[in-house]
């Protein structure tokens, strides 16, 4: 009996086709000769021509072919064939360099088929991760040789980018913000913590709470960002006012204070709920044989319910906290510093790397936290699929 033909993976077939023709009918990078005047688009067949644009063509043509009859063998080729496309997206922008760039102001930009490429090589990754099964840390561990190769190259081979171009004129501007970026992350984290898992544990002591507690959450989370900034402008200001100690401290209408104050109110929901639903599902049966053992109530809590439910806790943590990673950029609006100073200013010039240098940043943070407390999570609970 013949063994049935396997299904086209439709979404790695899909994402291999758009790839394909986002490679070759989109411009790929763009060359200004500087700073201030627009750049020219180039497609990759007017970089390096017409022959050695088809070998080019060759990995996008693979991953086609493996995705239409695909197999594990098949899938892990695959993920091989992404994580060194992906490895070669900077020795294509060192090349293109090398090829366009004349001139020490010439500056050279990542146009749109290259972010696109980027994005849809991601997805294959994520796609061919879940189609083997593999861990989220391993997932992640597969980014590590484009990055590498990155941090290898870029002083070196793309000193013509502009994107390292603006950090270079703003290196201590940019660490300064990355650094009050984190603080601001990390104090408005830290607070909704403390805050959630008290209001958590206040409300499964108080059943009443429940209704009241989450309804106030959720309508915090429909005020906009913006609004909920301009709402405490006026208070915190009489409050500065008023208190001298708070004018001390630095509080006022603008600044840390509003935005601090705006992360916690947008922090509370999720931190609240993972924690409360944790703590409640935690299995009747093992309460039981804890109380059943002599168990004191604190020690059925610290022993046996916190480190069952940690793993969902930790969950409510990591969307806190990447949450508040994106939400401090719109915080540079008030004066409250951050990465969020660097998009704003790109806006107002019209300079999309500038933007960059603080978009950037702040999606590979909220990456790295995202993957470092899933595999936290991943520990905590073993043996639970993805």
């Amino acid at each position: 009996m013949r063994t049935p033909r396997p299904a086209p993976n439709v979404v790695l077939l899909i994402l291999a086709l758009v790839g394909l023709t986002a490679w070759l009918g989109l411009e790929s990078v763009s060359v200004a000769a500087n700073r201030i005047v627009p750049g020219t688009g180039y497609r990759v067949v007017e970089v390096i021509g017409g022959g050695a644009l088809l070998v080019t063509t060759l990995p996008w043509l693979a991953l086609a072919g493996l995705a239409w009859r695909p197999s594990r063998t098949r899938f892990i080729v695959a993920l091989v064939i992404v994580v060194l496309m992906l490895s070669a997206l900077p020795a294509w922008l060192a090349l293109s360099a090398a090829m366009l760039v004349e001139g020490g102001q010439a500056r050279l930009g990542i146009a749109a088929g290259l972010w696109v490429v980027f994005f849809l090589l991601l997805l294959a990754m994520i796609e061919l991760r879940t189609r083997l099964a593999l861990s989220r840390l391993v997932g992640w561990a597969l980014l590590l040789p484009p990055v590498a190769i990155v941090g290898l190259g870029v002083a070196r081979w793309l000193s013509a980018l502009a994107l390292w171009q603006e950090y270079r004129s703003r290196s201590d501007q940019f660490l300064g913000a990355l650094g009050e970026h984190l603080l601001l992350v990390g104090a408005a984290v830290g607070a909704s913590l403390v805050l959630g898992v008290g209001l958590a544990l206040a409300m499964r002591r108080w059943p009443g709470l429940q209704r009241v507690g989450f309804g106030v959450l959720n309508f915090l989370q429909t005020i906009p960002s913006i609004a909920l900034f301009g709402l405490l402008l006026a208070p915190l200001a009489w409050l500065s006012a008023q208190v001298g100690w708070l004018a001390a401290l630095g509080v006022s209408g603008i600044g840390w204070a509003p935005a601090l104050l705006a992360l916690v109110g947008y922090s509370l929901l999720p931190m609240v709920r993972n924690t409360f639903v944790a703590l409640e599902a935690v299995d009747p049966g093992v309460i039981d044989a804890a109380r059943g053992m002599g168990m004191s109530r604190s020690q059925v809590f610290r022993q046996v319910r916190l480190p069952l439910a940690l793993p969902v806790i930790l969950e409510g943590i990591r969307i806190t906290t990447v949450q508040a990673i994106g939400l401090t950029a719109v915080a540079a609006l008030i004066g409250a510093g951050g990465l969020g100073t660097f998009i704003f200013q790109g806006l107002g010039q019209a300079a999309m790397d500038l933007v960059l240098l603080g978009a950037l940043p702040i999606l590979v943070l909220a990456l790295l936290v995202d993957a470092l407390l899933g595999a936290l999570t991943d520990i905590l609970r073993p043996g639970v699929a993805e």
